[in-house]
């Protein structure tokens, strides 16, 4: 059986993703930043509002490089504790050395942090120098799932890589494909792939209900969103990547 996660930064994606018949989500926040640790308060409540969907949290402090330093590591630990305590399915993590290995001794400490929870190592995977030798180490270290783009721009454009990783895992760790999916190409993907989970987001862009608009302050820097711009989960558009995916 085919399963599809969908990548999310908020309750209502959540409840969109459910609605629309998705098996899982990633849940985030700032996802122009490609996803990062989203706060205790909105995993609670995504976990509140949801019933049959599960539910897993990156832990991602910042954007930019997956080498952590010490503190970094200690608070990544504690937030793998606090989504489990508030009733994460899973968490989802990643952690590398200046040379472009996993870096097993933080994994490690978010594993044992993680406890029964399901883990996924993320597209740090993506930047490792040898992902057939990070492959095997994710199984020794006891990874559930590696979601991966097979080291290209896209999943359509990874397709050979991941391919390979499918048949080298023999199912001792999940192959996840994840990063441009559409309904367009979900069909090719998972013909030319032969994973059995994919991992997807499906935002949209919408106006701002606000009335009153200053355009002069930013509130990020040179690249930035329209202040008065929000994106969001599209259970529509999760629809459509489902149909084409079932048929």
């Amino acid at each position: 059986m085919t399963t599809f996660e969908i990548c999310i930064d908020s309750v209502e994606g959540a409840v969109a993703a459910e609605a629309a018949g998705a098996d899982r989500v990633e849940l985030c926040s700032a996802l122009f930043e490609g996803g990062l640790t989203p706060s205790i308060g909105t995993i609670e409540t995504a976990l509140r509002t949801v019933d049959r969907i599960r539910v897993h949290v990156i832990v991602r402090p910042r954007a930019g490089d997956f080498i952590y330093s010490p503190a970094e590591v200690d608070a990544m630990v504690r937030d793998v504790q606090a989504a489990v305590a508030a009733g994460a399915h899973g968490v989802v993590i990643g952690a590398l050395t200046a040379e472009g290995d996993v870096d097993v001794p933080t994994t490690r400490k978010l594993i044992e942090a993680a406890g029964t929870a399901s883990v996924t190592f993320h597209r740090a995977f993506d930047m490792v120098r040898d992902p057939f030798q990070a492959l095997e180490l994710l199984i020794e270290l006891g990874v559930d799932r590696v979601l991966t783009s097979g080291q290209e721009v896209s999943v359509l454009e990874g397709a050979p890589l991941i391919a390979e990783l499918v048949r080298r895992a023999e199912r001792r760790i999940v192959v996840m494909p994840g990063g441009g999916i559409t309904p367009r190409n979900i069909a090719r993907i998972i013909e030319a792939t032969g994973a059995e989970e994919y991992h997807f987001a499906a935002l949209v862009t919408s106006d701002s209900p606000a009335v009153h608009r200053n355009p002069a302050p930013l509130m990020g820097g040179s690249l930035h969103r329209s202040e008065y711009e929000r994106s969001g989960t599209s259970g529509e558009l999760v629809g459509q990547v489902l149909a084409a995916a079932r048929g």
